[in-house]
């Protein structure tokens, strides 16, 4: 065999192939075409690699801003900017009462204020300690709260403890660039016919708080005479305490005097740093008396656990000054705030001044009182007008000013968050048990405060809405500073993102605008229109947060979002969010629930935004449109109501065949049973829940009556009003209850430990409502205007006697109402919502 030939490229033509080499030419074209195959898929790999790897950092990056959203606050200009409650832009409201918790105390609208407060303590009692700071109910006092508070200059409180009265007194005057000065007197009388009067110590202090600088100036010895100090607000100060006189123009009354020097990690600790400080190594020596050892506050030594390596608190520690004064009734005493910054000061607010400046203030308190509530002139004796005095006055003093952090969670959030700093000037409930800002509630409070002074009402609004995140939505309950938080179970703390609470602020939003349309002239509500156009474009954010995130499962339906999931343990799992926590709502919790007042709170809602948009020349038909759809009664009809109970109702996933029975506990036989769980109650279920109407006749079922959504001639008005006037089902003599008496679950615990709280008691706020509406349909045409007329007349006579009557009897105004024998219950004082008492009798809604 031959060697292969060399191959010799030419310009000939190539020679034939031959037959043996086709094979390997075949061969080589195979070989290429996989080769091109696998390059597909190799590249196809490397792509899907890359778009995982993008999209995997995608999702991080879109995670990582969906978590940081929740804490983002709203990127529209504030509605009020960050130094509107200084003393330069505000000095008339900088001072004031703004520390609702305790039973009296001052600070000013800025974050880190000075704060002044009173303790006291009886001596010589059979308690060891009996120190009163902070608004407790467990003090059993007989009765406390203001008498006379204008919101503005001064203000005027009694404090029944024992068998002796504090009355506290304040007055400001402006003057200077820091607020000007103030004065207390304090006025302790017996008010028993004991032949020793009580010896009793008021301890009066200064704290900063971070910031700001006190010290402490001796007279005499052991009396502390006068605190000065300085801080980034205040300037330099003093603060004066006066000696204890019988009288105005009485001489000097015998006292023991102690002080306390130290400094404080924080402002909810000034309780424990006094009580940790008193000594009972000190006598109080009478000219004419007995020697006897008393508690006085000595020198402060935090407390040491023997396994503590270094301070648990790692805050910043901040001055405390303390004087205390320890005097026989009957006694008065005055402390005087002076500012730094006052030069042209007249004279000192003290003594008959202060007295002159009081008596010109009351005068004018009940002047403004009449003018703007006409009490006097509707025919109520001076006992109800001082009782509605009251009622206003404690909404006014319960003004409180705060500064720090909500802890927030949203579903992308593993842990929980601190929200971005911000300060709120609000009412709050309750001093005692809700001393802080809570969103539904507002709403009612300052339908009150808007009567009285615009401005309250304005800036209140303002700072809520200013806490908006950039999702719409702001916490429902304020819970900012440690003051405010050691006030709050653990498990309250966190507010969640999803969660909403009623929008009761367009309730004031909707007065606001018929106050201005009635009362075009009036200087006061002239800043009502610039108002709404600073609010607005948070507004239109907040409404579409509750329109998108409420929505239910059906067009135009809503759901509160955030029910109770743990239905083992709840006979109905709470709707907190909805405000009426316990009301009967379906018995499973699910996806598939309409909630009909979040229904009409939604259609009211979109009414008064359509009004707010067309007065300020904006679009306003989309949500015309929404206001239409919402308050057609059909659609109401359709969504909401039951022909079984003849009343509106929530629709959902529901059974009435639930109760708490005892947990069932497996104790193996000769063993002990105190080793096993306790017997909890649990819930028991003895029929499948299925998709239906919930049927639970109270509140809820009257929410397109309370809202004024149903029109003047629809027939459903024919069975409210049955429903609302049956003995049987929502009627008492004391207002309207909160849960029909023939329903399964009228005063039925919630759970072993939860009872019954809007399953049968009288509430004020709905019953407000209630009046409002009744007298709504009783002055426009239609079928039942009479029917509505007759039934107002009645509940509101009602309402008013048996709060005005409880207030009488127990010195309080209170959450709710027995609905059996009409007695106040749950937290006192109640000053909030239940002060609506005035609009009732001033008839204005």
């Amino acid at each position: 065999m031959g060697r292969q030939r060399k191959r010799v490229v030419t310009g000939e033509a190539p020679p034939p192939p031959r037959k043996d080499d086709k094979p390997a030419v075949f061969h080589r074209k195979e070989k290429k075409k996989k080769v091109d195959i696998g390059k597909v898929f190799i590249n196809i790999s490397i792509g899907l690699c890359i778009f995982s790897l993008i999209w995997f950092f995608y999702t991080i990056h879109m995670r990582s801003s969906l978590a940081k959203r929740v804490v983002t606050l709203h990127p529209a200009p504030r509605v009020l900017n960050a130094s509107s409650t200084s003393a330069k832009a505000s000095p008339e409201r900088f001072w004031g009462s703004y520390r609702p918790q305790v039973y009296f105390g001052m600070k000013t609208r800025s974050p880190k204020s000075i704060v002044t407060g009173m303790m006291w303590m009886r001596q010589f009692s059979d308690l060891d300690v009996n120190l009163r700071h902070t608004c407790e109910q467990g003090d059993h006092l007989q009765g406390y709260g203001w008498l006379m508070h204008d919101g503005l200059t001064f203000g005027v409180q009694e404090i029944r403890d024992g068998d002796f009265t504090l009355t506290t007194e304040f007055v400001k005057r402006a003057g200077g660039h820091h607020g000007g000065d103030w004065t207390w007197r304090i006025t302790a009388k017996q008010h028993s016919s004991a032949p020793h009067a009580p010896v009793i110590s008021l301890m009066f202090y200064a704290a900063a708080d971070t910031q700001g600088s006190l010290r402490g100036h001796m007279e005499e010895r052991s009396r502390l005479g006068s605190i000065t100090g300085v801080s980034e607000e205040l300037g330099n100060f003093k603060i004066t305490f006066r000696k204890p006189v019988t009288g105005e123009l009485s001489s000097t009354k015998y006292a023991s005097y102690n002080h306390l020097q130290t400094v404080s990690p924080g402002l909810e600790k000034l309780t424990d740093i006094v009580k940790l400080s008193l000594n009972r190594r000190f006598v109080y020596s009478p000219p004419s008396g007995e020697k006897r050892h008393y508690f006085g506050v000595d020198t402060y030594k935090p407390p040491h656990h023997p396994n503590q390596q270094k301070p648990v608190d790692s805050r910043t520690e901040s001055d405390f000054v303390v004087h205390q004064v320890t005097v026989q009734l009957p006694f008065q005493i005055e402390v005087l705030f002076e500012s730094g910054s006052f030069f042209d000061r007249p004279n000192q607010l003290v003594g008959s001044v202060m007295t002159q400046e009081l008596e010109r203030r009351k005068a004018e308190f009940n002047a403004k009182l009449e003018s703007i509530f006409g009490l006097e002139s509707k025919g109520f004796s001076q006992a109800h007008i001082k009782f509605a005095k009251t009622a206003l006055s404690n909404m006014l003093g319960g003004l409180g000013y705060f500064h720090g952090q909500s802890v927030v969670q949203s579903a992308y959030n593993e842990y929980p968050l601190l929200y971005p700093e911000g300060a709120l000037f609000t009412a709050v409930p309750s001093r005692s048990f809700f001393p802080r800002g809570f969103l539904w509630d507002e709403g009612f409070h300052q339908l009150l405060l808007s009567k009285w002074d615009p401005e309250v009402t304005r800036e209140a609004i303002a700072h809520w809405i200013d806490l908006m995140n950039i999702e719409g939505w702001i916490p429902r309950e304020q819970i900012l500073g440690d003051e405010a938080r050691s006030k709050v179970p653990a498990e309250f703390v966190v507010q969640q993102n999803e969660n909403a609470n009623p929008p009761t602020l367009f309730l004031v939003f909707q007065d606001l605008i018929e106050q201005l349309a009635s009362h075009p002239d009036d200087a006061a509500l002239q800043p009502t229109l610039p108002f709404f156009r600073q609010l607005f474009p948070r507004l239109k954010t907040w409404f579409e947060w509750y329109n998108t995130t409420q929505k239910g499962p059906r067009p135009n339906s809503y759901r509160w979002r955030g029910r109770d999931k743990d239905t083992n343990l709840f006979l109905n799992p709470k709707t907190l969010t909805s405000g009426l926590d316990d009301y009967p709502r379906a018995s499973h919790p699910s996806v598939d629930e309409r909630h009909v007042d979040l229904h009409c709170w939604m259609a009211l809602s979109s009414g008064v935004m359509a009004s707010i948009a067309q007065l300020l020349g904006e679009d306003y038909q989309d949500y015309k449109l929404t206001h239409d759809v919402l308050s057609d009664n059909k659609l109401l009809d359709e969504l909401h109501w039951s022909e079984q109970l003849k009343a509106f109702s929530d629709y959902g996933n529901h059974t009435q065949a639930v109760s708490l029975q005892p947990e069932k506990v497996y104790v193996p036989p000769g063993q002990p049973r105190h080793q096993f769980p306790v017997t909890r109650l649990v819930r028991s279920v003895r029929r499948v829940p299925k998709l239906q109407f919930v049927n639970a006749l109270g509140y809820i079922s009257l929410f397109p009556f309370l809202l004024q959504i149903l029109q003047p001639d629809s027939p459903k008005l024919e069975h409210i009003f049955r429903d609302m006037r049956d003995p049987g089902k929502l009627w008492t003599p004391y207002g309207l209850r909160s849960l029909s008496k023939a329903d399964p679950l009228y005063m039925k615990r919630n759970t072993e430990h939860d009872a019954p709280y809007w399953r049968g008691p009288v509430w004020i706020n709905i019953n407000y409502l209630a009046v409002r509406a009744l007298h709504h349909y009783s002055n426009v045409e239609g079928p039942y205007q009479e029917k509505a007329a007759a039934l107002y007349e009645e509940l509101r006579t009602n309402i008013i006697n048996n709060v005005f009557r409880q207030y009488a009897e127990t010195g309080y105004i209170w959450e709710q109402y027995n609905d059996s024998t009409g007695k106040g219950q749950g937290s006192h004082p109640f000053t909030g919502w239940s002060s609506l008492t005035v609009l009732m009798m001033a008839e204005q809604y």
